[in-house]
């Protein structure tokens, strides 16, 4: 039989990823034994603390045992975190230890939401691809500038580690790992049990673009500033860069870094992310929206909606705008 750690760290963290987690594998294991006689996974709830008091001490958990009794295990879920980084990782450095041990012998982990901090504090995630909650992207790119963060992904999956986006889309994730390790009807039943959308792969409907500002780059953010004050315009990237007195490769460069994305692509950002507003608040057509902020093209702006949210203009403003007709 296979054993599975759920994570209870240290400090201030999100009760729901842990009861969801362990509800769906307990429901996964009992469908599993009905079909095969026999669980999948040994369930435990570990930590380094006898129990841990959530919400104003509402709510405690009283982990089954701590992780130093724990030798050997096969998959490990972190829990997602409340927004204090810095202090979780403080409070939770033999965790964080034990983590980098137990996946060295064979372990998969997988974090849940803002889990991520404290998996990519192992340095289990340098160079490899992660996922968080989009509004924690920031601040974790800055903590962890090696880790290649994807905040549009729903889901990652690279050499035996999973990270998921944000809040309860960890039940996607929880899924995921259901059906890689028992199959897809025992996925497919817990989806029907619990009610939750089988295969989503993305989080970039659900982002609200603000973006980078946490950098120290005084340039970039007037050059930020005068993208964002100029929705209805097309911008030139070289007549910009010409303004700061600065090469276009270089303007790129410094761009990039401050951002995460080219001053193109943060253009067409805060675009659309005006365009999202306008179709969840207003009764205006697709048309009208798409020169409100500043394109001429139809085909152009619906590739570029898709390609940032994931989904048309017709479908998000359906989706979120229920006052709007045709």
């Amino acid at each position: 039989m296979k054993h599975l750690t759920i994570i209870v760290p240290n400090g201030e963290n999100n009760l729901s990823s842990i009861v969801g987690a362990y509800k769906l594998f307990s429901r996964a294991n009992s469908y599993w034994k009905q079909n095969m006689k026999k669980e999948l996974f040994t369930i435990q709830l570990a930590g380094t603390s006898k129990k841990v008091d959530f919400y104003g001490d509402l709510f405690s958990v009283k982990p089954h045992t701590t992780i130093s009794e724990i030798k050997k295990t096969d998959l490990i879920i972190i829990p997602s975190l409340n927004h204090n980084y810095h202090k979780a990782v403080k409070e939770n450095r033999s965790l964080i230890s034990w983590l980098g041990k137990q996946y060295k012998e064979g372990a998969e982990i997988a974090s849940i939401c803002t889990g991520a901090f404290l998996l990519a504090s192992t340095g289990l995630l340098d160079g490899k691809n992660c996922s968080t909650h989009w509004s924690a992207a920031d601040e974790f790119r800055n903590i962890f500038p090696n880790v290649n963060l994807q905040a549009d992904k729903l889901i990652t999956d690279e050499n035996g580690i999973y990270t998921n986006g944000g809040a309860y889309s960890f039940l996607n994730l929880m899924l995921y790992i259901i059906e890689k390790y028992y199959d897809r009807q025992t996925a497919i039943f817990c989806s029907k049990v619990f009610q939750i959308e089988m295969d989503r792969q993305s989080q970039s409907e659900f982002t609200i673009f603000k973006g980078q500002k946490l950098h120290g780059d005084e340039m970039v953010k007037k050059a930020q500033a005068f993208i964002e004050t100029k929705l209805k315009e097309k911008i030139s990237v070289e007549d910009l860069s010409s303004d700061f007195a600065i090469s276009r490769r270089n303007f790129d460069r410094r761009f990039i870094k401050a951002t995460g994305n080219t001053p193109l692509e943060y253009s067409q950002r805060v675009k659309i992310e005006s365009a999202k507003k306008a179709f969840e608040s207003s009764r205006k057509t697709v048309n009208e929206v798409m020169f409100d902020v500043g394109y001429s093209d139809v085909k152009a702006f619906r590739e570029v909606f898709r390609k940032i949210t994931g989904v048309s203009p017709l479908e998000y403003r359906s989706k979120y705008n229920k006052e709007t007709v045709g």
